[in-house]
């Protein structure tokens, strides 16, 4: 009866109460012995008599009065108080109504007054109150709220909920938390056992409502941060000419939380800032990171990023491979200039009030991904070496070199530690493999030694693929410097470190002061050069034609330098000295044609031999004549269909043997073409005029076969 009386202040909304009602009940049915024996069971409810049985009559006193403040709706009873002896309790199965359940209010303002007490015991070091009825009361009111909230068919979004009705809920989870944290003060005494654990057990389940809705807010941000990626500017087109170089992007406009109305970010505040003070912040910190994590992944993913093992790129053919680089190369990029900041924004918001916490969470998001994305790049160091990889080699490097740095700032110094370890160990792959294709292009320059010249003294296609190869190569001077110049530095510790290393101070001085001339990379440079050199002579020999020859050599010398000359990073590396060598050899070429060719055509218009005793020889002459016209139209005929594809190369030239032949034919005609007789005679052997000739130089070198020279009719 005693402890029917109990719970009729109770509230019977709590499912777990109710429960415990039925186990009483069905005690009771087992004929128990005598509700004295009872009372132990009242820890259920942990009232000062639940320690031990009360003397008789007390409790009887205690349940009128219950019954009688329940009239009066009062919310608690006062275990202390009594009544007369004798009076009968009042039986709560037999009324009518029961009576109203206690105010939350009220309820809550005792609960903080009993919480003051606690902390005023503690701090006195005095006997600690005992568990007022309240407690219970108050853990059945919050209990039915979490259950109204969350009921498990259909439980109320925190979206949905009112200002007034979240605050409140809150406030009375805060006092929940603040209550639990009281009473474990206390957790050595024997009667706070219960209530320790039913206190804990109410915050647990808050807690579990509390998470699911930080969570359920977390992915409703991580849709709208999509979203908002959607609208990023179009990226810009890089200045570089190789076409295979990736696209950077644009400005991204900067907010607090991307895609996120302020509505939903002043929850997140709500809720974590709940969460951690009910001592769930590992179960906070989680969630927050794997909702934010997930949130990234399918960022880039949507903008073109695959996860790939190692072995999945080891397999993949260079096309694919180098269309995933470009891709990782922009994602690289956006996270440290996008992805990263705005996530450190979104963190130090929804975590304001734990800057620790903040800085954790981005640097552990932020390690998370470039850890990924490291992964990709180490599995491309690791591909097999080739001479088309090396311009998107060098991308990968420079972005591990100037990107990584600009995250310093997002994460701790223990994991910049970490990634600078990592990202120094896959750069010296990749450096290791740019090395290793420089030497692989000195052995292709070697083994081209094919025996079929190119028709018609044209460019070679290995001048063009070299020259083209270090053009583009050599717009990434600086990186290459960087790179053999740290080469050479393990190199020099490598020879430093041998058993029969000794040191020579001269000697380094020495290495020193060539090193402050040509740098490793420019030597690496003029190396490939001697070598296309030496190559192109060779082939230049399998011309049986040696003004072809020369026609061969001035082609490619030219577009060698033309190369050169249009860029300014490969002009600085090879110098001033060395191209003045290079154009000097090019006129020297030139000199040499005209003098296999031109040369020998002039010998026919030398007046030598033509006069006797001051006439002129007229079979002589007519023999001068006949050769300058067979060995002209031959000229004619035969370097109509050599290429001079350099139009000023091929003007030069033009102009060069106009020069030299049209003035001295012109002149030798004038003195001699009146010994013939007008008419058939003449027209025989006098074939071309200057103008004739003139035209016919004019078409030498356009790759085109041409008939015998022409004249003008």
């Amino acid at each position: 009866m005693d402890t029917e009386k109990e719970k009729s202040n109770i509230p019977e909304k709590s499912h777990s109460f109710v429960s415990r009602n039925n186990e009483k009940d069905e005690k009771k049915e087992g004929n128990q012995p005598d509700s004295d024996q009872n009372h132990p069971q009242n820890n259920e409810i942990t009232t000062t008599e639940a320690q031990e049985p009360p003397p008789d009559g007390a409790t009887e006193a205690e349940q009128d009065n219950v019954a009688g403040e329940a009239k009066q709706d009062n919310v608690a009873a006062d275990p202390e108080m009594e009544i007369k002896e004798g009076e009968e309790p009042t039986d709560l199965n037999n009324e009518e109504s029961s009576p109203l359940p206690p105010d939350l209010n009220k309820v809550s303002d005792e609960i903080d007054q009993y919480i003051s007490n606690l902390s005023s015991s503690k701090q006195d070091d005095s006997n600690p109150p005992d568990v007022p009825i309240f407690v219970e009361q108050f853990a059945v009111l919050v209990e039915a709220k979490i259950e109204d909230y969350n009921y498990s068919d259909s439980p109320v979004k925190w979206s949905q909920l009112s200002e007034e009705d979240s605050t409140s809920f809150l406030d009375s989870v805060n006092r929940v938390c603040r209550l639990s944290s009281a009473l474990s003060e206390f957790s050595s005494e024997y009667k706070y056992a219960y209530t320790i654990n039913r206190i804990d057990g109410v915050l647990q389940r808050a807690m579990s409502y509390i998470e699911e809705e930080f969570k359920s807010l977390l992915e409703d941000h991580k849709l709208s941060d999509l979203d908002h990626n959607n609208n990023d500017s179009k990226p810009r087109q890089s200045t570089s000419s190789n076409p295979n170089q990736d696209a950077e992007p644009g400005p991204v406009e900067e907010t607090n939380s991307p895609g996120y109305v302020e509505e939903n970010l002043s929850n997140l505040i709500r809720l974590s800032t709940a969460m951690i003070l009910g001592g769930y912040e590992s179960e906070c910190r989680l969630a927050y990171f794997v909702a934010r994590r997930n949130a990234l992944e399918e960022s880039l993913h949507k903008h073109g990023f695959e996860k790939h093992s190692i072995d999945d790129v080891q397999k993949m053919q260079w096309e694919s491979l180098e269309r995933e680089i470009v891709v990782w190369l922009k994602i690289f990029r956006q996270c440290a200039a996008v992805h990263f900041p705005s996530e450190q924004k979104l963190s130090n918001a929804v975590f304001s009030d734990y800057p620790l916490i903040s800085e954790s969470m981005v640097s552990c998001l932020s390690r998370n991904m470039v850890i990924q994305l490291l992964t990709f790049s180490k599995a491309v160091a690791m591909t097999k070496r080739a001479a088309e990889k090396l311009f998107k080699f060098l991308d990968i490097y420079e972005v591990l070199r100037d990107v990584l740095p600009t995250m310093e700032s997002l994460l701790s110094e223990e994991i910049v530690d970490e990634l600078k370890t990592e990202t120094s160990l896959i750069r010296s792959w990749f450096a290791d493999s740019m090395i290793s294709i420089f030497g692989e292009l000195e052995n292709s320059i070697k083994a081209d030694s094919g025996k079929t010249p190119v028709p018609g003294g044209a460019v070679h296609p290995l001048t063009r693929y070299t020259m083209n190869y270090l053009k583009y190569a050599c717009e990434y001077k600086d990186t290459l410097e960087q790179v053999f110049r740290e080469h050479q530095k393990i190199d020099r510790v490598e020879s430093a470190t041998g058993s029969e290393f000794e040191y020579n101070p001269e000697a380094q001085a020495q290495n020193a002061n060539n090193e402050a001339k040509q740098s490793p990379f420019q030597l690496q440079m003029m190396k490939v050069m001697d070598l296309l050199d030496a190559n192109l002579e060779a082939k230049s020999k399998l011309y049986r034609d040696p003004s072809l020859s020369s026609i061969f050599m001035m082609n490619n010398g030219r577009y060698i330098l033309q190369k050169i000359k249009g860029s300014t990073e490969i002009n600085s590396l090879m110098g001033d000295t060395w191209y003045r060598k290079r154009s000097s050899d090019l006129r020297q070429y030139h000199k040499c044609y005209q003098r296999e060719t031109w040369g020998k055509l002039l010998n026919c218009l030398h007046p030598e031999g033509l006069t006797v005793n001051g006439k002129v020889v007229k079979p002589v002459l007519k023999d001068k004549f006949n050769s300058f016209n067979k060995m002209f139209d031959e000229i004619h005929k035969t370097q109509s269909s050599w290429v001079v594809s350099d139009e000023q190369l091929q003007s030069e030239l033009r102009v060069s043997i106009s020069n030299m032949v049209i003035p001295a034919y012109r002149s030798f005609l004038g003195r001699f073409s009146s010994v013939f007789t007008p008419g058939r005679q003449t027209e025989k052997y006098v074939k071309y005029q200057a103008e004739d000739i003139e035209t016919n130089i004019d078409e030498l070198f356009d790759g085109n076969a041409a008939p015998a020279g022409r004249r003008r009719v």
